[in-house]
């Protein structure tokens, strides 16, 4: 159920406002409440607090991918290459942390790089997941 939830709240993230802000507040302890947060479409509020959720559960794959996609869709495409990074580092068959950096690799036209987020994505699905569909066809529409 949570698997669901997650691969729910990705998809949100990437409708998530540019210009949304990160003047937050209030003190979201969970990883749910900041996903909650995203489904509002708040997705520089959401960085702060997975930011801090991070600082508090480092070692988490899911704490490291999550801010790395939310600082792909403001436009720190840096950060969100390093992010996704010490997710890999963790867990290298991470499904979220191989599908989104894959796709960012995509749009600077590394296809080759992204061919290498793809065979993860394989090896982590081997009888096939949401990611790796969504994956493969974004390969394919990137090549034709």
């Amino acid at each position: 159920m949570m698997v669901l939830r997650v691969m729910v709240i990705l998809t949100v993230f990437a409708g998530c406002a540019l210009a949304a802000g990160s003047d937050t507040t209030g003190n979201t302890t969970t990883l749910s409440d900041a996903l909650d947060l995203v489904e509002s479409g708040g997705c520089g509020e959401a960085l702060v607090l997975l930011e801090n959720l991070d600082r508090r559960e480092s070692g988490n794959p899911d704490t490291l991918n999550m801010p790395g996609h939310a600082s792909r869709q403001i436009g720190r495409l840096d950060d969100a290459f390093a992010w996704y990074e010490m997710a890999l580092a963790i867990d290298p068959l991470h499904r979220g942390a191989n599908e989104y950096p894959g796709e960012l690799l995509l749009e600077t036209g590394d296809v080759a790089k992204a061919r290498e987020r793809l065979a993860a994505l394989e090896t982590a699905c081997p009888d096939g997941c949401g990611e790796l569909d969504e994956f493969t066809e974004a390969i394919a529409a990137a090549t034709r």
